[in-house]
């Protein structure tokens, strides 16, 4: 069973963060992928995961990959969700401000919708996690 991509995205559209959970080890693999990412397992099922995590790792991209120019700059962090996997998304954060005493903090996890560059598969447009600080 294989949701895909397309599907992940178009539910973190919907505000739905979806993977499977592993019917055998009991791992989460987030975005979904056609077998367990702890085990190896196909015996897996698609799920709705909780849509917040923890922040482990930043970068902010001041030069950008060609077609993203006007993109530039922006964050990419790395998330550990509450459910286990790790997913990379983007940072709403001024990327200025966005230093190393970040690591550590609460997010949720939502749903950034990028224009549509040339070489881009998909031309309904990009959709990337977007990652929020929690006020603490």
């Amino acid at each position: 069973m294989s949701a895909g991509f397309k599907y992940f995205f178009n539910e973190l559209k919907r505000g739905k963060l979806v993977g499977y959970k592993c019917n055998d080890c009991g791992a989460y693999t987030c975005p979904p992928q056609s077998v367990c990412q702890e085990c190896g397992s196909e015996n897996i099922e698609l799920t709705e995961l909780r849509n917040k995590g923890t922040l482990r790792s930043l970068t902010t991209i001041y030069i950008p990959p060609t077609g993203l120019e006007d993109e530039a700059p922006y964050t990419v962090a790395l998330v550990e969700t509450n459910d286990g996997p790790w997913i990379i998304g983007r940072l709403d954060h001024d990327p200025e401000k966005s230093g190393q005493d970040l690591i550590g903090k609460k997010v949720s996890i939502g749903c950034q919708e990028l224009h549509p560059v040339d070489y881009y598969p998909d031309k309904e447009g990009r959709v990337a996690p977007l990652f929020k600080l929690e006020e603490t």
